[in-house]
């Protein structure tokens, strides 16, 4: 079996388009409308929606390849990064600085054209504070195949080999040509914002042109080549989307990598990009909430029930795990059971939390069910063109 970089089409990649157009339409749309109702926001909101969303992009693409970062370290680097410390926080997993750092230069170079020098510059952000036995900001250049494997020892099963290290530089050069070629405006434009960031990921993957860090640079491609297409950084995670669902990305990028016929590819891309816009819109809805939450409550939570509150809210629209129990609360707050016990109480008293269950089960949960703030279309959507 040849794999598509071993095919005399490659890398001319064919594609049908004409099942997704609902979808294509849709991501077009929602972006318009997050778009919009993030420009009417505060400024201090539209900063907070941001970070949040780049926070869940950093831990996740990390997840992904079995990494698991601080996300307090992920989001402190990124408020440096910001420059909302007033003293920078010290950071203690450099990993994760170097993942922050990772997201950072992506959402600000989007617009500028992929160079070598500036995917270099990617690996040694992505390889901070990891061993010295990769070297970063290089092309793999060892004799051994780079193949994707799992199983095993000595039951290895290979689902991809990528292409020999004397030909990445060749290789890479003419990827780094096909994206600023393909860019809005340029010879080979591909107009469609979603597909081209599709086929980015694939013919990168496909490279595998580092020692470690493939995966991670690759979604970095993606959403460069989103933004590009949008003409802003785009406002997702496309990272948690694929985490969520692993085991269908990887089996759907090694069938794409059977044939540069990748129909089926686009079609999953498309989805999970669309998947990861609605995510944001969620995201972005659940942000308006927790401020009017905050300001609904403001002169009924003492300091120790907002640092609880906060942290419950820290997990996200999908809510605290398991809900705050008297035991979690004093782990948090070192306060004593029975105080645990009249703070939750009160708390839920005043409509701030919800009770669930009852005696030794009884859990907690944030009650942002009465702030109704939901996301409105407010901009019209911004429509590529028609697809034929």
């Amino acid at each position: 079996m040849k794999y598509n970089w071993q095919q005399s089409d490659w890398p001319d990649f064919r594609y049908d388009l004409s099942g997704i157009q609902d979808a294509l339409f849709s991501f077009a749309e929602k972006t318009g409308q997050v778009s919009g109702v993030l420009k009417s926001l505060p400024e201090s909101m539209q900063t907070e929606a941001v970070i949040d969303l780049m926070v869940s992009e950093a831990v996740k693409t990390s997840e992904i390849e079995g990494e698991y970062l601080s996300r307090e370290d992920v989001m402190s680097s990124i408020r440096n990064n910001f420059g909302l410390n007033k003293t920078p926080k010290n950071i203690h997993d450099q990993r994760a600085k170097g993942v922050a750092d990772l997201m950072m230069d992506v959402r600000h170079t989007f617009s500028s054209p992929l160079t070598k020098k500036k995917l270099f510059e990617w690996h040694k952000m992505l390889m901070m504070g990891q061993s010295g036995k990769i070297k970063t900001g290089a092309w793999r250049a060892h004799k051994e195949p780079m193949q994707v494997i799992s199983g095993p020892i000595g039951k290895w099963k290979i689902h991809f080999e990528a292409p020999a290290s004397e030909s990445v530089p060749r290789e890479m050069k003419a990827f780094i040509q096909w994206f600023n070629n393909t860019a809005p405006g340029k010879s080979q434009e591909i107009n469609i914002a979603p597909v081209r960031s599709a086929i980015a990921h694939l013919y990168f993957e496909s490279i595998h042109p580092f020692e470690d860090g493939n995966g991670r640079i690759g979604r970095s491609l993606s959403e460069k080549a989103l933004s590009q297409g949008l003409g802003r950084p785009v406002l997702l995670s496309l990272s948690k989307t694929i985490e969520a669902n692993k085991k269908e990305y990887y089996s759907a990028l090694k069938n794409a990598q059977q044939s540069n016929e990748i129909t089926s590819w686009i079609h999953y891309f498309v989805a999970a990009v669309l998947n990861a816009q609605c995510e944001a819109e969620t995201q972005i809805d659940f942000i308006l909430r927790k401020t009017e939450f905050f300001d609904h409550f403001k002169d009924q939570l003492s300091e120790r029930h907002i640092k609880v509150i906060r942290r419950m809210l820290d997990e996200g629209p999908q809510g605290f795990e398991g809900g705050m129990s008297a035991k979690k609360y004093v782990s948090i707050t070192g306060v004593s059971k029975a105080t645990a016990t009249r703070d939750l109480q009160y708390l839920a008293e005043t409509g701030a939390l919800k009770q669930t269950g009852g005696g030794r089960s009884t859990r907690y949960v944030v009650n942002l069910s009465s702030i109704n703030h939901p996301i409105r279309a407010m901009h019209r959507p911004e429509i590529w063109p028609k697809i034929p």
